[in-house]
């Protein structure tokens, strides 16, 4: 992840150098090389993701010229959303995410939570299947609302396998996900609280542009609301389809920055009208570059 894109561009090499530093760890080469189970730890993978996200920024920037007036992540991308609108600083925003995946990780035991992808349902629908399913303890609540159709839940792992058997009498198709914790529900709360104390002392800075937050898909204000919207994050549903309809509402053209495209599809089906440009690879790159000037 991110090797191709250091082989060709400097400011991506000084990008996971200058995340080297930051968290005095081998962090480019624990994403070049892997191992691939150290990797996809929670408190290696967010600032990892992090760092390839702001290396394709920089690399946008300083060949394309490109700088964002609109921004939006999904769930930790937010963060890479804000340290591209200068609210937070690189180093500081990687230190902190490895310490909330270290919280988020910590928060629940290992098989006590789980988390599911309903494809085809809406989100009243979903929501009546979380309250039938949630008894005797055990919840389960609508984690991302990724848009397309597509819904995921998250919670106590019995409280999944209740909802899994409802949606099948329901007709609702429902693929279990394999994930290290039930993020964004409710067992998240010991995490929320240890990042609450991390946050309080986190320089933050008003956006230099418009930034959506996931909590509620509007717009992030001052400085004092980033700490806030960025701990209840954590507990909170991520609403990708409102911040995606924001996007699209104030520009026509966009760039996923980071691994992967699975932003760039939902972005094509929630507002088909809109360009969408993935950069998970140097030719990705290129091709957003000379895009975003056509």
């Amino acid at each position: 992840m991110g090797e191709e894109l250091c082989r060709e561009f400097a400011v991506a090499r000084e990008t996971f150098a200058e995340a080297d530093d930051a968290l005095q760890a081998a962090l480019g080469e624990l994403c070049f090389t892997g191992p691939e189970e150290t990797l996809t730890l929670t408190e290696n993978a967010q600032p990892a993701l992090l760092a390839t996200s702001i290396a394709i920024t920089r690399v946008l920037a300083s060949e394309g010229g490109i700088v964002p007036e609109v921004a939006a992540g999904h769930s930790l991308g937010e963060w890479s959303a804000l340290v591209c609108m200068e609210a937070l600083s690189f180093a500081d925003a990687l230190r902190a995410v490895r310490a909330r995946g270290r919280f988020m990780q910590d928060a629940v035991a290992p098989g006590v939570g789980a988390m599911a992808a309903l494809l085809g349902a809406d989100l009243q629908t979903v929501e009546m299947l979380c309250s039938e399913a949630s008894s005797d303890g055990a919840v389960v609540v609508p984690a991302n609302v990724n848009g397309a159709g597509q819904i995921v839940v998250s919670g106590h792992a019995v409280a999944v396998e209740r909802l899994e058997a409802l949606a099948a009498g329901r007709k609702v198709r429902v693929m279990r996900l394999r994930v290290s914790a039930p993020f964004h529900s409710p067992l998240m709360a010991p995490a929320r609280e240890r990042m609450a104390e991390l946050l309080r002392d986190l320089p933050v800075r008003a956006p230099r542009g418009v930034v959506l937050a996931n909590v509620d898909g509007d717009p992030y204000g001052a400085a004092e609301g980033v700490r806030e919207r960025l701990c209840a994050q954590i507990t909170s549903t991520v609403r990708w389809e409102d911040c995606a309809r924001g996007v699209a509402a104030r520009t026509d053209v966009g760039i996923e920055a980071g691994a992967g495209k699975v932003l760039t599809g939902l972005m094509r089906r929630i507002a088909p009208g809109f360009r969408c440009l993935p950069t998970d690879d140097v030719a990705g790159v290129r091709v957003a570059i000379e895009g975003a000037r056509a």
